[in-house]
């Protein structure tokens, strides 16, 4: 009982210094995983055995982490050492992109391609941001998106505010398609044995219907905006060229064809047997040793503070799991809906949107993957269905708020450093819409394609 208390307080105490932002997330996470082993496992518990599954090193050194030999998908508990390989392999890949140019050079390109037509260029930055983000850290993307937004703004004579809002939510939407796009996925993939196609015929097929809906709405809500200053002259010659963004090229050419490999090796590593864990290694090596003389710099702007945040993360869950806080959890949310399962996906997607929109989704997802999992196996509701809708109403109740999501806050405040603006009342107004409509779409989706 005092161990289930200790570990609750603590993981309370979490969630408000993550969402209050006075303490570094890193911090905060790594500070509550110390008091998790002091206290819960040390003091309370006396279980050195707990402390050893929460770390959960041992992983490491089983060959099912590294090749799928057909066995079951790993338990949530303690650090998903798999996640965090990927997360970091991913990074450095991405930043390996980021010095040749890769991004702004591609924007540039869809923007020449379309003849820097205001409309046309909101729609195709919006399928460009959905796109990258079903492969790239959505922080990534919005963070060279809406700079080169901004730049073409300025250029073409129209507000940047109406791009950025909607390449933000495309972000979100895109990283829900896949195992990679999002943290959350990330997480559910790994701890619950889902490959990358499970997510792109699931999630895929609820964010390509939401996507429509999303690009109709989003049109028809900014297309005055956007086309306000449409009469005024425009010097095309002063447009910077797609070559010219470039840095290295030949650095260019092989960042290009190790990002191809990585989409490869996750599409088909179901067939191939390599874990996620194992494709973040390779495409790491591959670009350190493809740009040798930069790998310390590369090795240097990995984010490591997420890993730690991560890290820290998957302690304090771990501290749920072990005191049976999130079978209680589980209990309350099969009890208000009766083992009904329409209701049970209704309050899981609804309550992981809402949630999402105020909290950080990676803490709400990994404390809810071990409440799915007792649900289904008490209530004997398929999982795989629990886990689209949980990883939906995550990765898409982000987009409701300023602060519900990284991409968000990277995006306001690369427009804010430049002079535009985007308050609280004018975001929620354009983006809670758009967050209802996609969640209700995937839930009816959901309905009618797995019950």
């Amino acid at each position: 009982m005092l161990a289930q208390i200790f570990a609750t307080a603590i993981f309370l105490l979490m969630f408000i210094f993550i969402v209050v932002e006075v303490v570094e997330r890193h911090v905060v996470s790594l500070v509550c995983a110390l008091l998790t082993i002091v206290l819960v496992f040390g003091l309370c518990m006396q279980d050195m055995a707990a402390i050893v599954d929460t770390i959960n090193l041992k992983s490491l050194f089983t060959v099912e982490f590294w090749y799928h030999t057909g066995n079951e998908g790993g338990s949530s508990a303690g650090i998903n050492w798999e996640t965090i390989i990927f997360i970091f392999g991913m990074m450095v890949m991405v930043e390996g992109m980021a010095r040749v140019g890769f991004f702004r050079w591609l924007c540039m390109y869809i923007a020449k391609l379309v003849r820097y037509k205001v409309i046309p260029l909101f729609m195709t930055f919006m399928v460009l941001s959905t796109i990258l983000c079903m492969f790239i850290d959505s922080i990534t993307v919005i963070l060279f998106l809406a700079a080169v937004t901004i730049e073409l703004s300025r250029l073409l004579k129209h507000n940047p505010i109406p791009m950025i809002l909607a390449e933000i939510f495309c972000a979100n939407l895109g990283g829900s398609a896949t195992m990679c796009g999002d943290p959350p996925n990330i997480i559910i993939g790994t701890s619950l044995g889902y490959f990358f196609m499970d997510f792109v015929t699931n999630t895929g097929v609820i964010a390509a219907v939401s996507f429509v809906a999303v690009l109709i709405y989003f049109y028809l809500v900014f297309k005055k905006d956007l086309l306000a200053k449409a009469s005024e002259k425009i010097d095309y010659n002063n447009l910077p060229t797609p070559e010219s963004t470039i840095t290295d090229k030949r650095g260019f050419y092989i960042s290009s064809v190790i990002f191809l490999a990585a989409i490869l090796l996750l599409v088909t590593h179901a067939q191939t047997g390599l874990t996620v864990s194992s494709i973040g290694v390779i495409v790491a090596v591959a670009t350190l040793l493809s740009s040798i003389r930069h790998a310390k710099l590369l090795l240097k702007q990995v984010d490591y503070k997420t890993i730690a945040f991560f890290i820290g993360l998957f302690v304090v869950i771990g501290g749920l799991e072990k005191t049976g806080i999130l079978e209680i959890m589980a209990g309350f949310i099969g009890k208000i809906s009766g083992g009904n399962v329409l209701l049970m996906i209704a309050i899981i997607i609804w309550l992981s949107a809402i949630c999402s929109a105020f909290v950080d989704n990676i803490p709400f997802a990994t404390t809810m993957i071990p409440i799915i999992k007792s649900l289904s196996v008490t209530y004997g509701v398929d999982l795989s269905v629990l886990a689209w809708t949980l990883a939906i109403g995550t990765d898409i109740g982000g987009s409701a708020t300023p602060i519900g999501a990284s991409a968000n806050v990277v995006g306001i405040a690369t427009a804010s450093r430049e002079g535009y603006v985007i308050k609280w009342g004018q975001y929620c107004k354009k983006m809670v819409p758009a967050t209802i409509i996609v969640v209700l779409i995937s839930m009816l989706v959901i309905y009618f394609r797995y019950l």
